[in-house]
């Protein structure tokens, strides 16, 4: 099944270079009509698209500042009528160990990635909700999936991206909107100077591309978690072991000691449909236990 983006509207943000370049060039590639956001190289990316045929237009728009992500999506529904396909893909870095992060580079970094895709959304959403029609990728990573040394801000604001992506999945399902999350492993602007050769090789930027085709096409999933580099593509879970019912009293806890392994035991677990389910998890075992 060929995937086919002709005469849809996408806007990727941080498009200037890396991932987000290779993004907006495949979506061009295959019909879409891409709007190419970056702060420096936009118009370079978007030039490329046209001299390849395809329809492309630049904006410098920081992601941060709510009027001028608006004014970005009011130029691609003047230019198009619409907006299909959100790749929120702009971010940076500010590595440091916890115990020497400065507060503001906590800040910058989850208003660029965490902030900057809420005002893409919020931006696109009436859109995507009249036209009965949306597909959303949130850019989170590794490091706020697993934890990677160095990048407390980054990981959180990656992670918070997956629970945005949680909630978006449910409010949207209704009107056809599909919100994916793609953790990507690519050699970019970003990790320049932090493997080695041999390793960067594999991590081209264009081995990510084909998850992010999948997770914008029309028969999208939703409420997923793609992973993807060197060209190895996966699924993450956030997911709910059975637990054990303990239920109250002042020795509880040291009960709750003693079967941790039995609480944190993954046979049986269970990717939950909604955060309700954790509740209804709790509250069903202690009623059985009464019966």
């Amino acid at each position: 099944m060929a995937l086919d983006f002709t005469d849809r509207v996408a806007i990727v943000t941080g498009a200037g270079g890396g991932l987000g370049r290779q993004h907006a060039l495949a979506l061009a590639a295959r019909g879409a009509r891409v709007l190419v956001n970056d702060l420096g190289n936009a118009q370079a990316v978007a030039d490329e698209i046209v001299a390849a045929g395809g329809q492309a237009l630049a904006h410098g728009a920081s992601v941060t500042d709510p009027a001028a992500v608006q004014a970005m999506v009011a130029q691609a529904v003047q230019a198009w009528g619409r907006v299909d396909i959100l790749v929120n893909n702009a971010g940076i870095l500010r590595d440091k160990s916890f115990g020497k992060l400065p507060l503001e580079d906590f800040r910058l970094v989850v208003d660029v990635h965490l902030m900057g895709a809420v005002h893409c959304t919020q931006a696109v959403w009436p859109h995507m909700v009249n036209q009965r029609y949306g597909r959303i990728v949130m850019t989170t990573s590794s490091s706020g999936l697993f934890g990677n040394f160095g990048q407390s801000n980054y990981g959180a604001a990656k992670m918070a991206l997956v629970g945005l992506m949680q909630t978006l999945s449910l409010e949207g399902a209704k009107h056809d909107i599909r919100v994916n999350c793609l953790a990507p492993t690519a050699a970019t602007r970003m990790t320049e100077g932090l493997l080695p050769a041999e390793v960067l090789a594999l991590l081209k930027p264009e081995a990510v591309v084909p998850a992010l085709l999948v997770l914008a096409s029309a028969e999208a999933p939703n409420r997923a978690i793609g992973c993807a580099g060197a060209g190895t593509f996966a699924l993450a879970h956030i997911t709910l072991t059975q637990g054990v019912h303990l239920g109250v009293g002042p020795d509880v806890p040291e009960r709750l000691a003693e079967a941790w392994s039995q609480v944190a035991d993954r046979h049986g677990d269970s990717v939950p449909a909604s955060g309700a389910a954790q509740g209804s998890n709790e509250v069903g075992q202690a009623l059985a236990a009464r019966r």
